[in-house]
């Protein structure tokens, strides 16, 4: 989790650990804004006393590293302020993530930058993220939310980072109908799209709905830990795919507002082959991640198991893989439910 940092609530008792606050120092439990601890407990918050509202990995272990924050403020050379978070720290968290042992990394945040300045502003970041998948980490990232006063303007001359790069599985937002969210930025950058249009906000008051692709990604991070744990031999390139693959398409085929479709969790964790790869046609069996696909059903070779990283509670047990499905359809049962309560927009 790199986010706004993870406050020690009750539902991720036992299974939330520090990872480091690159704003004020200290070991990243501290959320002074609310967005990581939502986006947290989307992913992998416990049922509340009722026995609802479980996020997506419910079992899984989180290490919650603080990067960035709007209560936060740093100094430009020009004079002027804006919400701490760099991409110098961001691409240092997520050297840190790997370096802890993290299986999956979910970055709920953006920045939109111009795209001939890639290269020399985003170079730290671009670097970490193919460190990361040489590792075998997967990155799951919010595709961003178009925000006229903020740094995704819509601007056709901007790329949202990290969900631009290749080894970053980017997430879209779309609402309970599966409609695509009007914030959510498009492009071919896109891989898939999950619900994240007036969720509950798991940390919020009663009635309190959240808005925006850092409440998709969760969703989307919390099912790969889970396929990651069920098929402990794919590669993080394979999960990638097998997450693509079993999206619910859009009629028209690929969509660059929601990418190969919108997450489908029991899909994903059932679907056979082992191996998917996501074609036009919809998914066929595949050897490895970009690979050529091989005619659906015939036998591909399996990578070599991916043993657990060490000090990290193990994900949500086989039982809660067949739950998975049922806590998207919790989320929105929720956002049904709640569709009259406060709406609190954040930036991705």
């Amino acid at each position: 989790m790199i986010d706004t940092g993870v406050a020690a609530v009750p539902r991720l008792a036992g299974r939330l650990r520090g990872g480091g606050d690159y704003l004020a120092g200290g070991d990243g439990l501290d959320d002074c804004d609310g967005h990581g601890t939502d986006v947290a407990l989307l992913l992998a918050g416990a049922a509340d006393g009722t026995g609802i509202g479980a996020g997506m990995a419910p079992g899984a272990g989180l290490v919650s590293l603080r990067q960035s924050s709007a209560r936060f403020a740093v100094r430009d050379d020009d004079g002027t302020e804006r919400p701490a978070g760099e991409i110098r720290t961001l691409a240092a968290a997520v050297d840190r993530a790997v370096a802890l042992g993290a299986s999956v990394i979910n970055v709920s945040e953006v920045v939109c930058v111009p795209a001939d300045r890639l290269d020399d502003v985003a170079a730290p970041l671009r670097t970490a993220v193919a460190a990361a998948r040489r590792a075998d980490v997967l990155v799951v990232a919010a595709a961003g939310n178009l925000d006229p006063a903020g740094t995704c303007t819509g601007d056709p001359g901007l790329r949202p980072l990290p969900a631009l790069y290749d080894a970053v599985l980017a997430v879209g937002a779309v609402d309970g109908d599966d409609r695509p969210a009007p914030f959510s930025v498009a492009g071919p950058w896109v891989d898939v799209a999950a619900p994240g249009v007036g969720l509950p906000a798991p940390a919020g008051p009663e009635g309190a709905v959240v808005s925006g692709t850092s409440y998709a990604a969760p969703l989307v991070a919390g099912t790969a830990a889970l396929v990651r744990e069920r098929f402990p031999m794919l590669t993080a390139g394979q999960v990638a795919d097998r997450l693509r693959a079993t999206a619910r398409r859009p009629g028209a085929g690929r969509d660059d507002r929601v990418g190969d479709g919108v997450l489908d969790p029991s899909a994903a964790l059932s679907a056979e082959p082992l191996l998917l790869v996501p074609g036009p046609g919809g998914p066929t069996a595949g050897g490895t991640a970009g690979g050529p696909g091989t005619p659906q059903g015939a036998t591909a070779p399996l990578p070599a198991p991916t043993p657990r990283p060490p000090d990290l509670p193990a994900v949500a047990g086989i039982g809660a893989v067949a739950a998975a499905g049922g806590a998207l359809a919790a989320v929105l049962a929720g956002l049904r439910r709640r569709t009259g309560g406060a709406r609190r927009f954040l930036s991705s």
